[in-house]
Order: C-alpha cells, then structure tokens, then sequence
C-alpha cells in the first residue's frame, strides 16, 4: 500500500516510465523524484514536503499536456495523482464524484455501467481527468450535451496559502459558496494555475431528487460512426476550394444550440498531398436517424464536386466506440512521437483566400512533413447554449474548432516540422496579427490545446495578448482568483494565470 512516502527517484526503475508517460516527447522533465499519491492527504504532505526541501513541483494526471508544463526542466518533483481512481456517487451531495486520477476511458465505463449516465468528457480516453475538466473538455457529445465543465457541481483542490501551508478546499457552483470563485475558474480556467485537484463532482444543472441515474446525461443507446475518404490525386484546387466552402456553409447552418443535427459530430481529416488522402470521419447518436443524418451532411459537403472514393458506416454500443474510438486515428509509433498543434475556434467560416493559404501547406513540395494535418472539428451546438461569462469557458459562439498539427519522430525533423505549422497558422490568421483574434469571425483559442507561440510575439503581432485568445474578458476575474487561492504563484507554467 503507498503511502505519502512513497517517492520514486532516478535509481528506481519506475522513474523512467512515470518521467516518459508524458505525451508529447518533444519535451522531457528530469525531476528529482516524482511522488505518486493516492488520497487528498497524500497530496498536502506532497505539496508541503517540496516545499520544505525547496523544490518546485508540478502535477500530473494522464500526462497529455500538448506543452512541457509537466516535462519542464525546471521541476524538481513531479506529483503524479493517477492513482487517485475512485468514481462514486455521493448522496450528500447528489453528485457523481470523480478522482482526478481516473481516465476518460475509467470514467465513461463506469458511469455507464453503474448509472446508465455520460458526461460529454473528450475524445481519447487516456487523458487523465485533473487537467482535462479544468480546461473545459469537449469531445464527441459536445454540439449534444456540451462541455464537461457544464456539469461540473464541485471541485476539491489542494491550495496552499501565503504561509505555505496546504490544505483541501471544496468550492461549488452554489452563488453563495464562499469559495465559488475557485470553482468558477475550474470550468475553464486550465490546469495548474491554482493548486491541485483531487476530485470532480458532476451534475445536471436541472437535476433532481437523490436518483444517481438522473443526475447526468443519458447515455446513448448506440451511436453510428462514419469515414468517408478522397484521394488527393483526384483533387485539385477549385475541387478543394469547394469542399472547404460547403463544409464551413453546413456548419454555419448546423452550429445553432436547438440544431436538429446537434446529435452529428465531425472531423474534417486533411492530411498531406504525400499521405494520400484525405477524409471526414464522425459519429451520430441519432439512432435510426443516423444513417440519414450522415448521408445528408456528406452530400453537403460533397455538393458540385466528386464524391468519396469509399466511405463506412458502423453501428455499435456506445461504451464500445468509448474506449477505442477511431483506433487509427489516435495511433502513435513505438516510443511516442513529439507534435505540435496550433489551434482554433471560428465562429464563421474560412474565407476562400485562407483556404487557398490551406491548399498550399498541404500540397507544397519544398517542406517534406509528412506528419501535417489540417483539421476542422464540428462545434457549437449545446456548446453555445450557454453564456459566455456562466464558466471560465468564455468561447460559446463557435461554430468550428480547428488545428494546424505535426508530428516528429526523428529529433533532426523537430526544425522543418515547426517552420511549417507556424507558418500556416499564422498565414491563415494573417489579417489579425497571426492569431484568431475574438471578434465577429473568430473566438479565440482553446486552453486544452495550449499552444506558447500565443504568447510569442514573433508568431502573435496582433498586440492582443496570449491570455485575451484564451480567456477574453474572463482574465480578470481569472487573475482575482489566482491572488486569493495561489498567492505565492506556486501553480505556474508558461501560460499560466498571472495575478
């Protein structure tokens, strides 16, 4: 049984696997130990024992964080919190507890299996759950059900105070919670800004009574996936203009939180001119709609041009397509691979010279990046039921969640892969300064996918700063709670919350 003792270092032969479980291996963390912790006290006697040694720390939960927030260098320990797993309902609070350790994965099945229930939690269900709900969330159900944290009901946190003493603090979204404010920045605010979570708890705004089976979302009985591909030989450029321009028009039209097609989510997969080709895959929860709601979105987006070369269509239950959803997309080499993805949230559609800018990255000879990928995720629907200031998550007018992405296995790779995805991203978003900046056309970014280049003002010359694409005018209050909760800026990264 651990204990708060329990520390693994260099010479223990866990070291390197919990050091390396990191994502993204562009960056590696060479911490003096990493301490795994299984219960709230483990985590205070972790906090307050680096602080005693004067050692930084950092915390990790699922270790996809697509930055080195985690792997930094500068982090002497690393608190590893995912064996914290418990998923429970507690009757006191009328709420489905989830520890921070769980996965998506853990966290769907069970909710599932015990109550029927689902929260519209993220697409990979590996990701842990300490970073992914503070960030917001999303996934597949979003444009149904909407963001995770919209469910959130509470939040336990580590914090640490001025005198550097840490203690477990329960915050809630009840107004007249004293500590409202800490639950508020949990809905969106980003991980490792304010102390430590150690446990979710989730329920519908609307619930009632004390049954757990009625707390959260139904899940779905079944849901329909669909892939439907192109061969880049077949496409030229007037033909991808126009796929482009009806995929942005069907968004715009089926973005709307009442949309009937709320229940349709899609990924636009436009990989490399050297992959091949390129593809739309998604699910549907329409049940015996599907098979209709798919053919009649596909039909958009292939109007006046060549259809699919092939295309599939699979009806499963939903737990199964859960836990292994789409397996080749989330696919990674032996030994991981270092990325980079540079995203952002449209709230109209692309105009035609960017798709142009688009056209080019992709097919372009002299940058051979076999890795790149442009993709356009659907978004909105429930998402943009709910205002802009309700959570931390400030982006509810999206219609379009998208990222210019690469990938590296080779370290000698690593300049020629950045040198395209930024180039691209900042020639897509080259009327505002390289970013999206909010407004009318864009809203911003998303802080799941941080990305520092933001903060960069080589790559960002809009003079809007890093934390506005995020945060927009929710900052300010962001910072407020960062002074009260993390007074001595313990919690911090390079795109953390600067009080």
């Amino acid at each position: 049984m651990l204990n708060e003792s329990t520390r693994i270092g260099p010479d223990d032969p866990r070291y390197l696997a919990a050091v390396d479980k990191q994502f993204n291996k562009r960056y590696r963390g060479i911490p003096d130990y990493v301490r795994l912790v299984c219960s709230v006290d483990d985590v205070v006697s972790a906090v307050e024992d680096a602080l005693k040694e004067g050692r930084r720390f950092v915390v990790t939960s699922g270790g996809h964080c697509l930055e080195g927030f985690v792997s930094d260098p500068d982090a002497q320990v690393i608190i590893d919190v995912s064996l914290m797993k418990r998923i429970f309902y507690d009757a006191e609070r009328r709420a489905v507890a989830v520890e921070a350790g769980a996965t998506v994965g853990e966290t769907f099945r069970s909710l599932l299996e015990t109550w029927g229930s689902v929260i519209p939690l993220g697409e990979y269900p590996q990701i842990g759950m300490g970073g992914h709900v503070a960030g917001e969330a999303f996934g597949f159900l979003c444009r149904q059900h909407g963001l995770a944290a919209d469910y959130l009901h509470a939040v336990e946190v580590v914090t640490v105070d001025e005198s550097g003493r840490a203690s477990p603090v329960v915050a809630t979204r009840e107004t007249s919670d004293p500590n409202h404010d800490l639950w508020w920045a949990h809905t969106g605010g980003g991980g490792g800004n304010y102390g430590i979570v150690t446990r979710y708890w989730f329920r519908s705004r609307d619930a009632s009574g004390s049954d757990p089976a009625r707390m959260l979302p139904r899940a779905p009985e079944s849901i329909t996936t669909f892939k439907a591909e192109w061969n880049w030989g077949d496409v030229d450029r007037p033909s991808f203009l126009r796929r482009l321009q009806n995929h942005g028009i069907w968004c715009e039209r089926n973005s709307g939180a009442d949309s009937p097609n709320a229940s349709l989510w899609a990924l636009f997969e436009i990989h490399r001119k050297q992959f091949g080709k390129f593809l739309i895959r998604g699910v549907s929860t329409a049940g015996a709609g599907a098979g209709r709601q798919i053919e009649d979105h596909l039909a958009a987006v292939g109007e006046g041009v060549r259809g699919p070369n092939d295309r599939e269509l699979t009806r499963m239950s939903w737990l199964e397509f859960a836990l292994n959803p789409f397996p080749d997309l989330f696919a990674v080499p032996p030994g991981g691979v270092s990325s980079k993805v540079k995203d952002a949230l449209l709230r109209k559609r692309f105009i035609d010279r960017q798709i142009g800018v688009a056209y080019h990255y992709l097919t372009r000879t002299d940058h051979d990046v076999m890795g790149g990928l442009f993709g356009l995720a659907t978004y909105g629907g429930r998402v943009n039921a709910v205002a802009s200031d309700a959570t931390a998550a400030a982006q509810r007018g999206s219609i379009l969640d998208i990222a210019c992405t690469t990938g590296w296995v080779d370290p000698r790779d690593e300049a020629k892969n950045l040198a395209w995805v930024r180039s691209f991203y900042r020639d897509l978003f080259a009327e505002t300064g390289g970013v999206p900046v909010p407004g009318d056309v864009y809203d911003g970014a998303f802080i799941n996918h941080p990305d520092t280049d933001l903060a960069d003002p080589a790559w960002n010359t809009s003079g809007v700063p890093w934390h506005t694409l995020y945060y927009q005018e929710g900052y300010r209050r962001l910072q407020r709670v960062k002074a009260r909760w993390d007074p001595r800026n313990l919690f911090r990264h390079a795109l953390s919350i600067r009080s």
